[in-house]
């Protein structure tokens, strides 16, 4: 690991008031990041954050915290974040766009990060890539008979702040940013979750492969079944219509099994 994601992660349990680390046996570190499991897996305790005491060293017996402190809420990791300066998106940014939707939402939308739109008004999705977002949940869910609206679903996204030009997050951004991310999901706990667009792919299952190659597939973000399909702004395109008609069948697939 190196010395600034080190700093990083130091300041983060810092915040939490946690005063002393363990440092585990053989290795530099841990963090708490998506387990990239095979569907149907059950992660471990050790793989969901917690270390446990048999794998450090004789003379420590301790157990490593958690990324997310016990009874974590959304208020809490959004006060955590205060104005936050923690990597340099924060400095073009006009907003932080947290999340919108239930605490107690079963399905959990996850996106790349903020656009002009949502720069702007500090919501996620609210631009055109948002509207159709919002078209493609609420029209699937009529179709299919499910009574849902997008205030009954949670959004969020990889970052918080817009990146310059709506450029692709870079990996210590999403790294800075993913320890909110993983604690917005611990909180909510949903039943599911869909990750739109690469970034958020790889974000939540750990996976590198592109889009096409992972949608419509069931992963794992710990024990959480997790659905990948393109992201709205893509589907935006006028020759991505059979993208489109992909997308619609990923998300009648996460709808059904969350709804039925």
């Amino acid at each position: 690991m190196d010395a600034e994601l080190l700093r990083q992660y130091l300041e983060f349990y810092r915040d939490l008031g946690i005063k002393t680390l363990y440092r585990q046996s053989g290795t530099d570190a841990f963090v708490c990041q998506p387990a990239p499991d095979a569907p149907g897996s059950h992660p471990s305790r050790e793989r969901e954050g917690a270390i446990s005491a048999k794998s450090l060293t004789p003379e420590v017996r301790e157990v490593l915290p958690d990324m997310a402190p016990a009874g974590d809420t959304l208020i809490a990791i959004q006060n955590d974040i205060g104005d936050c300066t923690r990597c340099r998106l924060h400095e073009g940014r006009n907003k932080i766009v947290f999340g919108v939707g239930s605490e107690r939402a079963p399905l959990v939308f996850v996106g790349e990060g903020p656009g002009a739109d949502e720069d702007a008004q500090g919501i996620p999705f609210v631009g055109r890539a948002g509207q159709l977002l919002t078209q493609m949940i609420e029209g699937t869910a009529k179709k299919e008979g499910i009574a849902l609206t997008r205030a009954d679903v949670y959004i969020c996204n990889v970052v918080k702040c817009r990146p310059p030009g709506n450029r692709t997050p870079e990996p210590d951004e999403m790294e800075t940013c993913g320890q909110f991310l993983c604690r917005q999901l611990i909180a909510i706990r949903p039943k599911a979750i869909c990750a739109l667009g690469g970034t958020a792919a790889r974000a939540v299952t750990g996976h590198k492969e592109g889009v096409t190659k992972l949608r419509g597939k069931w992963f794992q973000w710990r024990d959480i079944p997790v659905m990948v399909t393109y992201h709205p702004s893509y589907l935006l395109r006028p020759y991505n219509q059979d993208a489109k008609r992909e997308a619609w069948e990923d998300l009648k697939k996460v709808l059904h099994f969350v709804y039925d």
